[in-house]
């Protein structure tokens, strides 16, 4: 082969076969076929007898990160980073055995060390000899695919979680510890803040994966239905029971029963749960006879266990079986440094589930929603931005695409005093003036993030200061 250093894609052209090829078919010339394959959307890269990359089209570049001239002429593994590449390399075995490998799922690590799901495809290129003379691999980037799969399916994994907030990132590097103790967990956090999520990536990370995941929400039946919708009923046991009928404790066997505001929950049913908690042993309603399920017990509360143990309203026996491992989430008001990562999270679900193009957010929407409380945390924020779908019919999303109440709020913000007496603005202001005005240095002063000192000085009408040099995240309006 010619060497690539005089172009990094010429190599395909010359590893064509010379007779009995599509291009010869279509009286296409090898430079015509180079064409092609540099414009189709799947990955190709082709690798020499030594496992060095020789060709890598654009589509591959887009997919790793890795541009042709940083992958031509080094190892297939140091770019093309997959699970199988140690155990069961497809390149290897099409050079050593000469047949092709079809249809191959993997996970691949880009450049920036992102988790990309592939779909891969291996065939041997061989001279007109039958020598093998290196492989050609093509690749396609199911990202899109898995995460619709994930929203139909709702079977989340951490990287499903968005967040930046120190605490945030404290709770993902537990989550694998969390999953495989198979200990109770106990999650709080105020309404709308993704506590279900948490429960659900706890769950796919857990051995039981492939189990049942069982969500109740307590707070939406009465003690009666739900004792009757986790035990069960047998067919007469009371009036209107004229089958038999599983509870969600059986259907739980063998993987996760989640329990949503537990703390919604009367004492007498919370006696009956915790007979159950013992030895997963239970008596649906009407029966003569116990079952038994083996399950995992996840529960989750917007109120304060504590607070209701000390007015009698939660048995104290019950709440440290249920507080095993406990993960506190903080509400959004308290992690705005988030609120960029999760618009941009939401605008690609809702690009996917809609068939939408939307590239982003203007400036004044972002500070908006920035300077916004989010009384309904991330849910809230899923519902403004899936209004701003309905609503925005370009490629950004403006400040007459938002709800009506969210540009209210604004505007009365807007109107309130600025309170500069206040003791943080008078903190924030003595440390800009230690620092001569470095914002960046103020921040690291303060402890906080850049994108929070920025929305502070805003919210206290501070002057002064060197601005901070922060990367744009969404295009501008026009």
């Amino acid at each position: 082969m010619p060497s690539s250093k005089t172009h990094p894609r010429a190599p395909l052209q010359d590893a064509a076969p010379k007779s009995g090829t599509a291009c010869q078919f279509l009286s296409l010339s090898p430079a015509h076929c180079c064409t092609i394959v540099e414009s189709i959307n799947e990955g190709v890269f082709t690798i020499d007898a030594e496992k060095q990359i020789t060709f890598f089209n654009p589509a591959a570049e887009r997919i790793t990160g890795f541009r042709s001239a940083e992958a031509v002429g080094r190892k297939c593994f140091d770019i093309f980073r997959t699970d199988i590449c140690g155990r069961d390399c497809p390149l290897e075995e099409a050079l050593h055995t000469g047949r092709p490998g079809l249809n191959q799922r993997a996970t691949m690590i880009g450049k920036r060390g992102n988790r990309v799901a592939v779909s891969l495809n291996v065939a041997p290129l061989k001279d007109e000899g039958g020598r093998t003379l290196g492989a050609v691999e093509t690749f396609q980037d199911l990202s899109e695919l898995e995460e619709l799969r994930r929203q139909v399916s709702q079977h989340y994994a951490p990287e499903d979680i968005v967040g930046r907030h120190p605490r945030m990132r404290e709770i993902l590097a537990f989550l694998p510890d969390i999953a495989v103790s198979d200990s109770a967990v106990l999650i709080e956090g105020p309404t709308g803040s993704g506590k279900e999520l948490i429960a659900r990536a706890i769950h796919s990370l857990s051995h039981r994966r492939k189990g049942p995941f069982v969500a109740v929400n307590c707070a939406a039946l009465p003690d009666s239905l739900l004792e009757s919708e986790l035990f069960g009923y047998v067919k007469g046991a009371f009036t209107g029971a004229i089958r038999n009928k599983a509870g969600r404790i059986l259907a739980a066997h063998q993987g996760t029963l989640f329990l949503d505001e537990i703390g919604s929950t009367s004492m007498a049913f919370q006696a009956d749960l915790l007979r159950v908690l013992d030895d997963g042993v239970f008596t649906p309603l009407g029966a003569n006879r116990a079952q038994k399920s083996d399950f995992r017990l996840v529960t989750a509360t917007n109120l304060d266990l504590k607070t209701l143990l000390q007015q009698n309203r939660f048995r104290d026996d019950l709440y440290y079986r249920l507080n095993v491992v406990k993960i506190s989430l903080p509400p959004l008001r308290e992690r705005k440094e988030d609120i960029p990562v999760l618009i941009d999270h939401f605008l690609r679900k809702f690009n996917l589930i809609k068939c939408r193009s939307i590239n982003g957010v203007s400036p004044h929407v972002l500070n908006i929603l920035l300077d916004y409380s989010f009384p309904g945390n991330i849910r809230e924020l899923e519902n403004i931005i899936e209004y701003a779908f309905v609503a925005c019919r370009g490629t950004l999303i403006g400040r007459e695409h938002l709800p009506k109440e969210i540009l209210e709020e604004a505007a009365n913000e807007g109107r309130a005093p600025r309170p500069e007496s206040h003791p943080e603005a008078e903190k924030i202001r003595a440390v800009l003036a230690r620092c001569n005005g470095n914002r960046l240095e103020a921040a690291k002063l303060l402890s906080l993030s850049r994108t929070t000192l920025w929305r502070r000085i805003r919210k206290f009408g501070l002057k002064g200061g060197r601005k901070l040099k922060m990367r744009p995240l969404w295009p501008t309006e026009g």
